[in-house]
């Protein structure tokens, strides 16, 4: 077997069969394959499009569009051919489940290069070159996990995504040492795992802010209804309170305002990192 096919023999197992959960982003699923990257596919290759269904495993035409998805749009695009042994398993697995761009960045951001999701030959040299695998096997997959864990679905898919980085990164290291390693985990991960889904915060921090110092709706009503009560103070203590009651309320508001904007700006901070794989996960 070619190193791609070994690869792909661990990655098939991790994917597991069909699937259409309705939190995947990924949607209907075969074997790794969703249906939109079939349809290119397909297109690419003028035929006509078909539906991916659960009859279609094992069927020798299937397995052959199969296989040539997962060595163009992920193994080649990684250029795993020219990464070490182990390596190479463990970012074509990454780009399989999250896109070749994503793990391409995770793969540079732990060698310490300029991570712009395109592996070059800066890129292949510096894994070549890097003194320990094993140790930038880890890396790898601790950065992989740093982005699974800050997901949108990681309540739902966390648990496999979890097991399957485990099991990649016991394989690739045993292949790093020339060894065979242990069986991959079956049908754990399924679920497409892009960067588009990382948990962002409900209202971006800038508009907190302006809310904060009275450009928000809550904040403009209580404005206005001071507004309307200030000619009359004086006249009853209950107008008095009423005005002094939305005092209050509008320093709750504004300080509420200035204490999601300091929330929302780290939770972006975050996830930006995040995305650009520079959040190391924290193993189960």
């Amino acid at each position: 077997m070619t190193l791609f096919e070994q690869s792909l023999a661990v990655t098939l197992k991790h994917e597991g069969g069909f699937s259409h959960h309705p939190r995947d982003p990924g949607g209907v699923t075969l074997e790794g394959v969703i249906q939109r990257v079939y349809d290119a596919y397909r297109c690419r290759h003028g035929r006509d499009l078909r539906p991916l269904t659960p009859a279609m495993r094992g069927q020798p035409d299937w397995i052959a569009e199969r296989n040539a998805i997962y060595k163009q749009q992920y193994w080649d695009a990684v250029r795993a051919d020219e990464l070490p042994r182990g390596v190479s398993l463990v970012v074509f697995d990454g780009a399989v489940n999250s896109g070749p761009y994503q793990s391409a960045l995770w793969l540079q951001r732990a060698l310490g290069v300029a991570a712009d999701g395109h592996v070059g030959i800066n890129t292949i040299n510096a894994a070549r070159q890097h003194p320990d695998h094993d140790a930038l096997i880890a890396a790898i997959c601790a950065r992989r996990l740093g982005m699974l864990q800050n997901l949108k679905t990681w309540s739902t898919f966390g648990k496999g995504w979890s097991a399957r980085v485990a099991s990649v990164k016991a394989i690739g290291q045993a292949w790093a040492s020339g060894s065979v390693g242990p069986a991959p985990v079956e049908a754990f991960g399924v679920a497409k795992a892009y960067a588009s889904d990382v948990m962002q915060p409900a209202i971006d921090a800038d508009t907190s802010t302006r809310s904060a110092v009275g450009g928000g709706a809550l904040a403009g009503l209580i404005q206005g209804a001071q507004a309307q009560l200030q000619p009359f103070l004086g006249t009853a203590d209950w107008l008095t309170n009423i005005y002094l009651g939305l005092t209050i309320a509008g320093i709750v508001v504004a300080v509420g305002g200035v204490g999601y904007s300091i929330y929302a700006a780290h939770k972006s901070r975050v996830a930006r990192r995040a995305i650009e794989g520079d959040v190391l996960g924290v193993p189960a």
